[in-house]
């Protein structure tokens, strides 16, 4: 899975109003960019960072440029877009590489289901063995020390995601919680307990009631300096639960 297009460097600014972003372009050029994104963005707006825009040719758009990445330390490339994900994720399982899912022929995305009227992000079914797997995607780039914590703040919407994974568990099929790690410098993936801590507990509980977790990382790799574009996922990362 790659990007459309050739990505273009920049400057940070600063981020605004959750979804704006000021920028600086190579020739000095200062610009306002989409930023898709509507968490905290912990550790992923340093000052003056380096970061990768997408642009649209589609005349309408008010902001052709859309942030997609960001050098979030020294050497780390971080995907921001949070648009991604659920690509990026059905990209792998369909493609054989994430061997916890394989062998589903049929795949439907943002299927209504739950007593908290909920969308899940890709429902897979038509295994020959298996049940129908209910998989929830979601998007690390919080990153310490090679730790990738989830989530970066308070979040009530993946607190009621983790109960409608229960209760599917409950009524006989799968239930996976896929960690799309979306930062080149994380080695494990924790949740954050400092942040979110009843997120944490919540989630220790689905994993006792069946729930399954899964984390795997983006080959975000460099070509000339820059980033090459690529989103496709690579080698599992390991998922720790221990307090």
């Amino acid at each position: 899975m790659k990007f459309p297009e050739p990505l273009i460097e920049a400057r940070l600014i600063r981020r605004y109003k959750r979804f704006l972003a000021d920028v600086r372009l190579p020739d000095g050029t200062e610009v306002t960019a989409h930023c898709p994104n509507t968490g905290s963005m912990l550790g992923c707006q340093p000052d003056n960072a380096r970061v990768w825009l997408s642009r649209s040719q589609n005349p309408k758009r008010k902001l052709a440029y859309t942030w997609e990445l960001v050098e979030a330390a020294p050497g780390a490339l971080a995907c921001i877009n949070t648009a991604r994900p659920n690509a990026q994720a059905r990209a792998a399982i369909e493609a054989g590489r994430i061997s916890e899912l394989a062998g589903y022929s049929e795949y439907q995305a943002e299927v209504r289901y739950g007593e908290e009227k909920s969308r899940i992000d890709l429902l897979l079914s038509g295994h020959e063995r298996e049940p129908d797997a209910w998989v929830e995607v979601k998007n690390v780039t919080l990153e310490d020390s090679g730790q990738g914590f989830f989530p970066d703040a308070v979040t009530t919407r993946g607190q009621k995601h983790l109960r409608e994974l229960m209760t599917r568990v409950t009524e006989g099929d799968r239930a996976v919680l896929f960690f799309v790690v979306n930062h080149t410098g994380i080695e494990t993936v924790r949740p954050a307990d400092h942040i979110d801590p009843q997120y944490g507990r919540l989630l220790r509980r689905a994993c006792d009631a069946g729930v399954e977790v899964v984390a795997y990382r983006a080959n975000l790799t460099r070509v000339g300096g820059g980033p090459s574009g690529r989103l496709a996922l690579g080698e599992s990362v390991p998922v720790i639960l221990e307090v």
